[in-house]
């Protein structure tokens, strides 16, 4: 699970830092930075699963299309640096190991794994030049000795500033340069070539590649339903960008035979039963399923029931909304226990009784099935959800971090709201969410001099 991202000089944010819990939610004005704060981390996914090591961040991908580096860079400017930062709650606590020890010998574990990187820009592109993972009380670093120099060096330090016990052992006869970081999150393979004590470095690279691929993400901007569905028997790892995929995903869980519940000891669904469920739950639909047109024809339809009594239609045939929320269900509870999930803009198209029961699906994921949910999102109805169901107690304030950004000034800046354990917000900012209380005072005022004019 992501604890903090932190990140400078990206776009209009001169210096970002949030803590994530199970659910996190930014919210703000149009162009206050909500997204860049998502495509920062989309883009260190699409730079890992990018096949050019030789590209030190990749801007432009399936996941994010950013432009050049030049367009990224905080005003624009060359000359900053691009810091980033972050940390993980793994899964289970994570060991290394000194290998030229016999036997080996552990040296540093943890359940929490922080990265740290630093690029410049240099011909163009960025160029990471600093590479730091922190376990435990160890740092592991791979930087230039110095701004002017090409040469790294690799060494460990504590974080209490204290003196390591451990230090890197160059390989006799391999006192060759070292080169700089690759992909920015990679040491080079010579770092395990010329030292003798430095394999572990690949046991922290695959800990935090396995994090990043723990990470999926559904867009704002969702496919149009089709009124059938090709269906080869592929299982897709989620529900593509744009929810393309979600027929898919459906079914090879119909296929797999996986079975979904709302909570502890609760009774076992199938998984179309449980799209169903929480369709139904949001007001939008009675009935859902995806059958197959004719036997072995490969050629699916999603068809729905919108009320008890009402014909069986397409999924094309009803309110835009349900599959423009179709995906987000979806992913929630196709993805793998443990996983995080970004949505931006989940509540798209929904009306607000339907926005507001959203707020349920993610909550249920996020409880149950231990998925964490990064979103962006313009929608009162849903945040009022939510404090609804802390002040209940269904939901500990605890597992929410919400943030309120802005760009007054043309730089973003972000502030977490304090969320109390009655889920009222303390430091509720001026207009978060509009003006609603002045726009109906000021249209009772116009009434009353309309009125007293007849």
């Amino acid at each position: 699970m992501l604890r903090i991202l932190r990140f400078q000089n990206f776009k209009s944010w001169k210096d970002a830092r949030v803590e994530c819990a199970p659910i996190t939610g930014f919210f703000g004005t149009n162009s206050s930075g909500k997204t860049s704060l998502l495509q920062f981390i989309l883009m260190l996914k699409q730079t890992k699963d990018g096949t050019d090591r030789a590209i030190s961040l990749d801007l432009n991908g399936d996941l994010v299309q950013l432009g050049t580096i030049t367009d990224v860079m905080h005003k624009h400017d060359e000359s900053l640096p691009l810091r980033w930062a972050l940390e993980f709650l793994l899964n289970s606590e994570l060991a290394v190991g000194d290998s030229s020890k016999v036997p080996p010998t552990a040296i540093s574990r943890s359940d929490r794994l922080r990265i740290n990187a630093t690029n410049v820009v240099q011909g163009g592109a960025p160029k990471a030049t600093r590479l730091s993972y922190r376990l435990g009380e160890l740092n592991f670093q791979l930087a230039a000795k110095s701004e002017q120099t090409s040469q790294f060096e690799l060494r460990c330090t504590r974080a209490d500033k204290e003196p390591s016990e451990f230090h890197f052992i160059r390989t006799q006869g391999r006192a060759w340069r070292l080169p700089g970081p690759i992909k920015s999150y990679a040491f080079p393979d010579q770092a395990r070539t010329y030292f003798q004590n430095a394999a572990f470095l690949a046991d922290l690279e695959a800990a935090y590649e396995q994090q990043l691929d723990n990470i999926y993400y559904l867009g704002p901007l969702r496919h149009y339903p089709q009124r059938d569905y090709l269906w080869t028997r592929s299982r897709p790892t989620d529900v593509g960008a744009q929810g393309e995929k979600a027929i898919d995903a459906i079914l090879a869980a119909t296929q797999d035979g996986l079975t979904r519940n709302l909570r502890w000891k609760a009774k076992h669904m199938s998984f179309q039963e449980m799209v169903a469920y929480w369709l139904r739950e949001m007001g939008l639909i009675e009935e859902f399923k995806v059958e197959e047109i004719a036997k072995n024809s490969s050629r699916w339809q999603a068809r729905v029931k919108t009320r008890k009594n009402a014909s069986e239609v397409l999924l094309t045939d009803v309110g835009f909304g349900i599959s423009q929320v179709l995906p987000v269900i979806t992913l929630l509870q196709y993805v793998p226990e443990g996983s995080t999930v970004i949505l931006e803009q989940p509540e798209i198209h929904l009306h607000p009784l339907a926005q507001a029961a959203l707020a349920d699906v993610i909550i249920q994921a996020s409880t149950h099935r231990k998925v964490q949910v990064i979103l962006e999102s313009h929608s009162e109805h849903l945040l009022l959800r939510l404090q609804r169901r802390i002040a209940e107690g269904v939901l500990p304030n605890d597992d929410v971090r919400l943030y309120f950004c802005d760009a007054a000034r043309g730089e973003s800046r972000i502030s977490q709201l304090k969320v109390d354990l009655y889920g009222k917000i303390q430091n509720w900012p001026d207009q978060f969410m509009g003006d609603a209380f002045n726009e109906a005072a000021k249209a009772e005022i116009a009434r009353l001099k309309r009125m007293k004019a007849k």
